[in-house]
C-alpha cells in the first residue's frame, strides 16, 4: 500500500470516528496510534505516543494555559467582569446603540482576561443580553452583537487557541499574540462602526438609555470607571513586563494570575465557592487541552513519517498546477465546511498536520497564517446551517429568541468578518506588523 493511501485512510479513518460522536482526542490518538502499531510494529508504535509526551511535557510556555484560564475564570466568578458591563451601561447609554457598542467593548475585556470565545459568548449572554432586551434594543441585532464580540477570544490574547496552534506550527507564542493585536482590534472596531451605522439609519434598532438610568452623581460615576478599569490595569501588569522583554511569557502569564486572585481577594469577593470553581473549571479546560495536544502530536508524527504534506504539496502544485494563493484559499473554504461540525480546536487539531507544513513550502508566513486561521475558523463557527456558535447562542439565550433570528442576526457581522480576513490576506502587515515592530526593535 503507498504511503499516500494509508496517509488518505489515516484521514478518512479518524474523520468517520468523529462523526459517530467520539471526543476529539480519542478520534485522533486512537488513530494515531494503530496506524503506527501497524506501520513499525510494537517499538515504533508505542514510541510514537512516548515522544508526543514528552515533547508536551518539556514545551515550557504550555505552563501558560493554566494561569491564563485560571485568571479570567478568576476574575468572571467573582463578578469583576459584571462591574464591566455596569460601567458602559452608565457611560455609553446616552449614545444611539451605545449599550450594544458596550458590549463589543466588554468582549474585547473579556478575550484579554480569557483566551476562550465560549467564555466570552457565556458572559454576553448572561450579562449583556437581557439587559439590551429590557431596554428595547431588537433582538436580531443583540444578538448578532454578543455572537460577533464573542469571536474575538480566539484572536485577542491571551489566546488559548493560539497557543494550541503555536505547539502544532512551532512557533513563539508571544508573536502570535501580538500578530493577534491589531487585527482583534480593527475587527472590534468594523463592529463598532457597524453598529453606528445602522442605529444611526434606524433609530429603533438601538434606542438611547433612558436619562433616569444614566443620570448619577459624578462620585459614582467615577467609582464605576474605577471597577470598570480594573480589568485593564490587570492586562496591562501582565503585558507590559513581556513586550518590554523584563519577564519570560510564563512569568508574565504567573504575574496575571496572581494579580487577578489579589483583585478578587481586595474587592471582598474571593470566597471558598469562587476558588473552588475557578480552580475546577482551569483544571479541567487545561487537561482538555493538553490531551488534546498530545493526541495532534502523535497523530502528525505519523503524518510526517509518511511524507504526506510533501505528497499533497505535489497534488496541489504539479498535479492540479494550483497557485500558492488558490491552494490557500481553498484551505480556508474547508476551515468553513469543518466549522458546519467541528469547533475551533478540533478543526486546528485535524488539519495541522496537513496545513501547517504546506503553508511554510509554499512560502506564508506562519505567524500570520495562524491569524487567518483563527478569523476563519470563527467565521465557519457563525455561518449556517450548523455554525457552532449559532447552536451555543440558541442554548444560552431566552425563548423569545428563535433559530431563526439567530441566523438572520449573525449574517451581517459574517460579512464583516469575511472583509476583516480579507483585509489580513492583502495586507499581511496588518498581524505581522506589531510582533515585528516588538521583537526586531534594538
Amino acid at each position: 500500500m503507498s504511503y499516500e493511501l494509508i496517509a488518505t485512510l489515516m484521514f478518512s479513518s479518524m474523520m468517520l470516528m468523529l462523526l459517530t460522536g467520539q471526543r476529539v482526542f480519542g478520534a485522533i490518538g486512537f488513530i494515531a496510534v494503530v496506524a503506527a502499531l501497524l506501520l513499525w510494529g510494537d517499538k515504533g508504535g508505542f514510541d510514537i505516543g512516548f515522544s508526543a509526551a514528552m515533547k508536551l511535557m518539556k514545551w515550557y510556555p504550555l505552563l501558560t494555559l493554566p494561569m491564563f484560564i485560571f485568571m479570567g475564570y478568576v476574575l468572571s466568578e467573582s463578578k469583576i467582569a459584571d462591574d464591566l458591563y455596569k460601567m458602559f451601561h452608565v457611560w455609553m447609554g446616552g449614545l444611539r446603540g451605545g449599550l450594544a457598542i458596550g458590549t463589543i467593548g466588554l468582549m474585547v475585556l473579556i478575550s484579554a482576561m480569557n483566551g476562550l470565545s465560549v467564555a466570552g459568548m457565556a458572559i454576553g449572554s448572561t450579562i449583556a443580553l437581557p439587559e439590551l432586551l429590557k431596554r428595547g434594543y431588537d433582538k436580531r441585532m443583540v444578538t448578532g452583537v454578543i455572537q460577533a464580540g464573542s469571536s474575538l477570544g480566539i484572536l485577542v490574547p491571551p489566546s488559548v487557541v493560539l497557543v494550541l496552534y503555536a505547539m502544532i506550527a512551532r512557533q513563539p507564542v508571544g508573536q502570535l499574540w501580538l500578530a493577534g493585536v491589531v487585527p482583534g482590534l480593527m475587527m472590534a472596531g468594523m463592529f463598532i462602526a457597524y453598529i453606528v451605522i445602522r442605529c444611526r439609519m434606524n433609530p429603533v434598532l438601538g434606542p438611547v438609555l433612558d436619562p433616569s438610568e444614566r443620570d448619577m452623581p459624578r462620585a459614582e460615576k467615577m467609582r464605576l470607571l474605577r471597577a470598570g478599569i480594573l480589568p485593564i490595569v490587570i492586562f496591562a501588569v501582565m503585558m507590559v513586563p513581556f513586550v518590554n522583554g523584563w519577564t519570560s511569557l510564563v512569568e508574565s502569564s504567573a504575574i496575571g494570575a496572581l494579580a487577578a486572585f489579589v483583585a478578587a481577594v481586595l474587592k471582598g469577593r474571593m470566597t471558598r465557592e469562587v476558588f473552588e470553581n475557578s480552580v475546577r473549571n482551569t483544571l479541567g479546560i487545561t487537561c482538555m487541552f493538553m490531551w488534546i495536544i498530545l493526541a495532534a502530536l502523535a497523530f502528525g508524527a505519523v503524518f510526517d513519517g509518511l511524507g504526506a504534506v510533501k505528497a499533497i504539496e505535489g497534488l496541489f502544485t504539479e498535479r492540479l498546477n494550483l497557485s500558492p494563493w488558490m491552494i490557500l484559499i481553498l484551505m480556508q473554504l474547508s476551515f468553513i465546511l469543518m466549522g458546519t461540525f467541528l469547533d475551533d480546536t478540533a478543526m486546528l487539531v485535524i488539519v495541522a498536520p496537513l496545513y501547517v507544513p504546506l503553508v511554510g513550502a509554499l512560502g506564508f508566513d506562519l505567524i500570520w497564517y495562524g491569524i487567518l486561521y483563527t478569523i476563519t475558523t470563527q467565521i465557519a463557527y457563525m455561518t449556517p446551517p450548523f455554525g457552532y456558535n449559532l447552536f451555543l447562542m440558541r442554548a444560552m439565550a431566552p425563548p423569545e429568541i428563535s433559530l431563526r433570528d439567530i441566523y438572520a442576526s449573525i449574517t451581517p457581522f459574517v460579512l464583516v468578518m469575511v472583509l476583516a480576513l480579507v483585509l489580513v490576506m492583502v495586507f499581511p502587515g496588518i498581524a505581522t506588523w506589531l510582533p515585528d515592530y516588538i521583537y526586531n526593535k534594538p
